[in-house]
């Protein structure tokens, strides 16, 4: 009678079920039975084999060995193996899965199915790799399968490989000179407007994907930035996290350091690819220029023959304080891809500021920071941060410190010789420069007090934010009124 019950039988199923489930788990049966599974079904495919050996007949290295390695060492898959390797990583306490003999690893390719056997070679000294592949699926899917390995290898390497940075030093050779780059700045940590930043993420991911595409336009594949604005608004940290972005090596070149053109030209030629070189305070340099450079030298070097025969994969970045009295030759397009402006802080910068230092997005004293800053008051993100840092375990007191710097310090500086900090250039909008005389002094009818002129900036700022949207991105082609 129990037997002959519908809802008994369907328990009774269910419990079957789950016991024959826990004991292939608690003994391992289920790997027995997915490997008895996948050679009966192999048995209706016809397989080819690729053998990629260790060393080649010559007893040389087989570069593709190495890559594919690295490929089948970063796949999911590794860890499904019966055998696998644990290895410590380079960096402190990694540990790394290695692939170890005899092993089949699975990977998937536009929906086929194939596989990689590890072994001996004939010799037994050397090792192999067995590439097995369904003949149905070989001619659709094995050569774009073995660029994808190549593309994924060249990725791998980049990231694992240990940065440097590069000085050019005055010695015998007059040669670069390598130390270990290990700044810790990144283009999460660096405060700047959100779109900005979405902007240039953007731009350098391109960048890294646009070889085919610029040897097609028939250009060299390098991108040019000029970074400008006053000293600790975080220019330097800018190219840092550009450096880490990119994972590319930085030459760090003093020119007060070259002694003529042709060592600069030597300099060049010294670099490597997947690299950023960097000229800090170009337009100060222009000013004095102390050494044996020529303007055409320097011209030459960001975009001549030269350039164009030993700067492919690289990116060039300038850093100036204002590109106000630099000759426009040195700011062209083609010269200079990208303009990025680095103002002191505003009341927006701030608030950033104080959510990464402090940990605070908002405070009742936003409101007296934010009336000061209206009034014209600035300083640079370096000097706010480090008010921060110093005052930490109190945002109240942090805050309060940042208030007294802005009324002492700050007073006065986001109206100096910078004009006023809107976050993109407009060649058509008068600067702070053609209003502001020789020494920063203001020149008008009559005398005018510093409130005055305060009161006067803060509307005329007000009425800016209403009618433009600020940016700091500007194209080389875009501001040329430098």
């Amino acid at each position: 009678m129990i037997l002959s019950n519908p809802f008994f039988l369907v328990i009774v199923t269910v419990c079957i079920f789950v016991a024959i489930r826990v004991a292939l788990y608690k003994t391992g049966l289920v790997f027995l039975v997915k490997k008895w599974w996948r050679r009966f079904e192999d048995c209706f495919h016809v397989y080819q084999s690729f053998k990629v050996p260790e060393f080649n007949e010559s007893m040389q290295e087989n570069h593709l060995y190495g890559r594919v390695t690295d490929y089948l060492n970063s796949l999911t898959s590794i860890e499904e193996s019966d055998f696998t390797n644990l290895v410590t990583g380079k960096k402190p306490n990694e540990i790394v899965l290695k692939l170890d003999r005899n092993q089949t690893i699975e990977d998937d390719f536009l929906g086929a199915k194939v596989l990689w056997e590890t072994g001996a070679s004939t010799d037994s000294t050397s090792r192999s790799l067995v590439l097995k592949i369904r003949k149905a699926d070989k001619r659709r899917i094995l050569r774009p399968y073995l660029q994808h390995i190549h593309v994924v290898a060249d990725e791998l390497e980049q990231k694992k490989r240990d940065l440097r940075l590069f000085m050019n030093v005055d010695a015998p050779n007059r040669a670069w000179r390598a130390v270990p780059f290990t700044h810790p700045s990144t283009l999460e940590t660096i405060t700047m407007e959100a779109d900005l930043k979405s902007k240039v993420k953007s731009d350098l991911e391109s960048f890294l994907k646009a070889r085919q595409y610029y040897h097609r336009l028939g250009r060299v594949w390098k991108r040019s930035f000029l970074l400008y604005g006053p000293s600790g608004t975080g220019k330097s940290s800018f190219v840092a996290a550009m450096a880490n972005f990119l994972n590319y090596d930085v030459y760090d070149l003093d020119l007060s350091r070259v002694k003529d053109d042709s060592e600069l030209k030597t300099l060049l030629l010294q670099t490597t690819t997947k690299s950023v070189i960097v000229i800090e305070d170009l337009d100060r340099y222009l000013a004095e220029k102390s050494t044996g450079l020529s303007f055409s030298g320097i011209s030459n070097f960001m975009d001549g023959l030269l350039n164009s025969c030993c700067a492919e994969e690289r990116v060039m970045v300038f850093t100036m304080n204002s590109k106000d009295h630099v000759d426009p030759a040195f700011l062209r397009p083609g010269r200079i891809d990208v303009h990025i402006h680095f103002p002191l802080c505003d009341f927006g910068a701030f608030k950033n500021l104080a959510t990464s230092y402090l940990g605070v997005k908002e405070h009742k004293l936003f409101s007296q920071v934010e009336e000061i800053f209206l009034n014209g008051s600035s300083l640079s993100p370096a000097e706010i941060g480090e008010l921060m840092i110093a005052n930490r375990n109190s945002p109240s007191r942090a805050i309060k410190s940042v208030i007294t710097a802005l009324q002492t310090d700050g007073d006065g500086r986001g109206i100096g010789m910078f004009g006023p900090r809107v976050g993109f250039d407009v060649g058509s909008r008068k600067s702070a420069d053609e209003m502001v005389g020789p020494g920063g002094v203001f020149c008008g009818e009559g005398a005018h007090t510093v409130r005055d002129f305060r009161k006067l900036y803060g509307f005329l700022r007000m009425k800016s934010n209403k009618s433009s949207h600020s940016q700091s991105f500007d194209a080389g082609s875009a501001n040329r009124d430098g």
